[in-house]
């Protein structure tokens, strides 16, 4: 693929960091639902993974039937993320040489996210990751999430290139079909974490399935 711009995803595709929600879920049911190991129904699992956070948290509220206020809930998951963030997350193999090998290219890279841009930062600072970006976006700040193009519409915009000379980095199929449809190369990143990967690999241009390193890509990519 022939391109000018990348735009990434974090959770999943650049910083291994879906087991969150393993943790997330086993403490939410410890604080507020009185279960020890709480495992939610599959389709939450997947559907609160690319919302904007506070909607996630309030749609988990409701949907678990939690008493407590939305603001609690979101007060509880915003600190277990922020610790999550800071002290846990690692950078994917061979992501380092992926980000400076595209840039030796002459590749403008975005990260586009669906993570509050609060814990993007404290992601990034603590993998090493900010300087490698042209702009960082949260899908927070749009108030949609990857389910809909806005944010890789604008990540476009902020590259100054068109859909058909950019790739997107994705290890969500929600996301990744987003991103076919408006005409941009797509990259899968196998995450064993996360969910479909028979959608993500059907949606991708280049999959990279499980224990091959990111910077595989930069075989396939001419700029």
């Amino acid at each position: 693929m022939n391109i000018k711009g990348a735009i990434f995803d974090m959770d999943g595709t650049l910083v291994d960091s879906l087991f969150f929600w393993g943790v997330f879920w086993r403490d939410l049911g410890e604080r507020f639902l009185d279960k020890r190991d709480y495992a939610p129904p599959k389709e939450l699992d997947l559907k609160v993974r690319t919302m904007i956070f506070s909607d996630a948290m309030a749609y988990v509220r409701d949907t678990l039937g939690i008493k407590a206020k939305t603001e609690e809930v979101v007060a509880f998951a915003a600190s277990t993320l922020a610790n999550f963030y800071r002290y846990k997350v690692k950078a994917k193999a061979g992501v380092y040489p992926l980000l400076e090998g595209l840039k030796a290219k002459g590749v403008r890279l975005a990260l586009a996210s669906a993570t509050d841009m609060r814990y993007l930062t404290i992601a990034l600072d603590a993998c090493r990751l900010t300087d490698y970006f042209d702009t960082v976006l949260s899908c927070a700040d749009l108030g949609v999430g990857k389910e809909k193009p806005d944010i890789y519409l604008l990540a476009l915009e902020k590259l100054g290139i068109e859909a058909a000379d950019s790739a997107v980095f994705e290890d969500s199929y929600v996301a990744l079909e987003t991103a076919k449809s408006i005409g941009c190369h797509t990259v899968g990143i196998f995450d064993q974490n996360n969910f479909g990967q028979d959608r993500l690999q059907a949606a991708s241009e280049l999959y990279l399935e499980a224990g091959v390193p990111l910077d595989e890509a930069l075989s396939h990519i001419e700029a």
